[in-house]
């Protein structure tokens, strides 16, 4: 058992190593490990596509295209798996193709030919209607993928998800405020600096900053760290919430 433990760990570590040093300028190291990525490319194409891909299809084109920027963007640091991270931008790249034909009304390189029970063959709607739904598949994901990512950011600062939800401030405007100092601390380096090095707010720094008391910053403490962290990292369907706490 912890021959596979280590096993994998050795892996892992390799992983990181390889793009570390793709990231650094190894031409030689990218193509090698895209090379030996193809199927893996393929595959995350073809569930999209829903049939089998060859190095012939445009589709294979851009899956290429996606996980070669997938490597250049990845950071272990936002607690995703490079195949992962991976994956998620290539069915995210064909799909956005495949709607860019669907639009333009041009014949799709996807197979959309199902015969239903008439003999006739699935639409152009019923096409879009497909890919729609692989997105909404992959928003999905990327949301599971976020919350996960963004759990682990706040147990580094001892915080759970329940104490989180138990946390948040009641009315909209207590949230509005609370989102508001959060921005200052995010947008302010050295305050973002010490909260990550410290692991708690620079309070004493903060009161100079805003029109609320100590006790309200320290009684909305979780509920402003946990928007720190969504308003300084790479959060897409959090912040959306955000906006929507601000809009209120």
């Amino acid at each position: 058992m912890l021959g596979v433990f280590f096993s994998a760990l050795k892996k892992r570590q390799s992983m990181e190593d390889m793009v570390y040093s793709i990231q650094k300028g190894d031409f030689d190291l990218r193509n090698d490990l895209i090379e030996q990525y193809k199927p893996f490319i393929k595959r995350s194409v073809s569930s999209v596509c829903k049939r089998y891909i060859t190095d012939t299809d445009d589709e294979f084109s851009i899956g290429l295209i996606a996980f070669n920027d997938a490597i250049d963007r990845f950071s272990y640091e936002k607690g995703t798996a490079l195949l992962s991270f991976a994956d998620t931008m290539i069915k995210r790249r064909v799909i956005d193709h495949l709607r860019v034909q669907s639009r333009k009304k041009q014949e799709l390189s996807i197979d959309f030919s199902v015969a239903t029970e008439d003999g006739y063959a699935q639409s152009l709607l019923e096409a879009d209607r497909s890919i729609e739904f692989h997105k909404e598949e992959i928003d999905a994901e990327r949301r599971r993928d976020e919350i996960k990512s963004f759990t682990g950011r706040l147990q580094s600062f001892g915080i759970t998800f329940d104490q989180l939800v138990q946390a948040s401030p009641k009315h909209a405007d207590a949230r509005k405020n609370a989102i508001s100092i959060a921005r200052i601390v995010a947008e302010d380096s050295s305050m973002l600096n010490y909260l990550f090095q410290k692991k708690k707010l620079p309070l004493k720094i903060l009161e100079s900053k805003v029109n609320v008391s100590r006790k309200t910053i320290e009684r909305n403490r979780i509920y402003i760290v946990a928007m720190v962290l969504v308003l300084s990292g790479d959060y897409r369907f959090l912040s959306d919430y955000i906006k929507g706490v601000l809009k209120d």
